[in-house]
């Protein structure tokens, strides 16, 4: 390895301060990201009302958003890699920026949807670039272990700090503004990305995106997702749930096997999941996003729909869990380097699930009393795994190949989150549905209306803790420890280290 692409061995004050500057913008940038994944759920009533959604027609202001972010993250990893994080990091910040703004004009459901789906693409060219930019600033070791930490704590309490946010957007403007907050924010990390943050790219930046890929696999997910919303008008036995389904299955097969087969630049090289750091982590984290995301989204309405609580009352009672995701995420880095990610992951996962279990069985009795105990559980077993489970999915990649491992890792939740969603929401209107007063229309306000949307609620949640179950047990896929091979993968290079194209491609 030439002298020129290793890390430098020390780091002069200049450097350092370069170094938190670039995290900060990174955390900054991956916030947003996340923060609009939860950010609308408080707001969804409202939303409903305004632009006039059906019950389940309402979920896509949520999956608009996932499905695309889910589909093209990992062209997003690839474009970082290839083109460079600081062009497509400002890329992805501009169309977010953009589509923010024009969801926040939007004039129906239609508007509204689309301009959703326009941010997830744009935040599934933003998120694996911030990844990418931790990977090639900060040497291996407890620099980078500090900076997953910042970063995983940051993606994790996004989606909790969304939800109060939210909540007092809604309250004291608009729903619109949960979309508007994000222009200036945008316009600032945009300034100071100009600023501060330079260019690295790989050597083969000639190569082509994989569109078809993108297309193929986003497409996949979309009518899978379509057909299981479906279900609550459709039966899965029906013609038209079976034949969706059956072109998604096409659709995600032929991805697949272009991946294998024919792309000359696969989006997702399957030659990485040969690694059991990554295979497990991935798994893993499509299970966590089946629970993870669907839980931001019904205890929103749980607490509004069912509790009569307003939008700032509820975010507000979201407080205590983005501590509890803060918390577990920085135990986490500071322990990860003597335990390893597998033990973490147990710990982490165990809460869950007795959290989940617990909250089943025990929300429809109060706030104080079955929803803050099990939801503390659950946010800080959330944030022991995202720094074990980013590590792992990186353990053994080049450093050239870090915005796919991010978009790859990064996709398996959002895809968990999209499905997740999907089928728990369908389940929950489904038993609400089934019970005396389940029929009421969306805001209902009966007795017995309420009681059987807490009712489909509580199925969701205890659902969700055999998902979490099944995450438990394919933690075992990631091995106990980092063998030495792996642990020496080539590091990036350091931003105040001359890179020479050629000598990025030898290390």
């Amino acid at each position: 390895m030439s002298s020129s692409s290793t890390p430098a061995s020390g780091s002069t004050p200049d450097h350092t301060t370069h170094e938190n500057v670039l995290l900060a913008l990174v955390c900054v940038a991956q916030f947003m990201v996340v923060l609009d994944v939860s950010i609308v759920n408080v707001a969804l009533p409202d939303i409903g009302r305004s632009l006039n959604y059906s019950t389940t027609g309402l979920q896509w202001v949520v999956n608009a958003y996932v499905l695309t972010f889910a589909g093209f993250l990992l062209l997003g990893g690839r474009a970082a890699d290839l083109f460079g994080r600081r062009r497509v990091f400002l890329a992805g910040l501009g169309l977010f920026t953009l589509a923010s703004l024009l969801g926040g004009l939007a004039q129906s459901s239609a508007e509204l949807t689309a301009a959703r789906a326009a941010q997830g693409f744009g935040g599934a060219v933003l998120s694996p670039a911030t990844l990418t930019i931790i990977m090639t600033t900060f040497s291996e070791g407890p620099k980078r272990h500090r900076a997953l930490g910042a970063w995983s704590a940051v993606a994790g309490a996004g989606g909790a700090f969304g939800v109060i946010l939210g909540g007092v957007l809604t309250s004291t403007l608009s729903w619109r503004w949960v979309l508007f907050v994000n222009v200036p924010i945008g316009v600032l990390a945009a300034v100071a990305a100009g600023r501060f943050l330079t260019e690295r790219k790989r050597p083969d930046a000639g190569r082509n995106l994989d569109i078809v890929g993108a297309v193929l696999v986003t497409l996949g997910l979309a009518i899978g997702v379509y057909a299981i919303v479906g279900t609550d008008t459709h039966p899965w036995g029906s013609g038209r749930t079976l034949g969706l389904l059956a072109v998604s299955v096409v659709l995600l097969t032929a991805f697949v096997y272009g991946q294998a087969r024919i792309a000359k630049a696969p989006l997702m090289p399957l030659s990485l999941f040969r690694s059991r750091f990554v295979t497990g982590a991935n798994v893993v984290m499509l299970l966590m996003g089946v629970i993870f995301f669907s839980m931001w989204y019904f205890l929103s309405l749980y607490l509004q729909e069912v509790y009569g609580d307003g939008p700032l009352k509820t975010g507000l009672l979201f407080l205590p869990m983005s501590f509890g995701i803060i918390i577990g995420a920085q135990i986490s880095a500071r322990v990860i380097g003597r335990s390893g990610p597998r033990g973490l992951l147990l710990v982490g996962i165990v809460l869950m699930i007795v959290g989940f279990a617990w909250l089943g069985h025990s929300s429809s009795s109060g706030y104080a009393a079955g929803v803050l105990g099990p939801t503390l559980l659950i946010t800080v077993g959330v944030g022991l795994c995202f720094t074990p489970l980013a590590t792992a999915a990186t353990t053994g990649v080049h450093w050239s190949q870090a915005g796919l491992a991010s978009g790859v890792l990064n996709t398996s939740r959002q895809v968990g989150g999209s499905l997740g969603l999907a089928i728990l929401a369908t389940v929950a209107s489904a038993r609400t549905r089934s019970l005396p007063g389940g029929l009421g229309s969306f805001g209902g306000h009966g007795e017995a209306y309420r009681t059987a949307l807490a009712a489909g609620y509580d199925r969701a949640f205890t659902i969700s803790a055999g998902v979490a179950l099944a995450a438990l047990l394919a933690t075992f896929i990631i091995p106990a420890r980092v063998r030495k091979a792996e642990s020496r993968a080539p590091a990036a290079p350091a931003d105040d280290v001359p890179s020479a194209v050629a000598s990025e491609h030898r290390a």
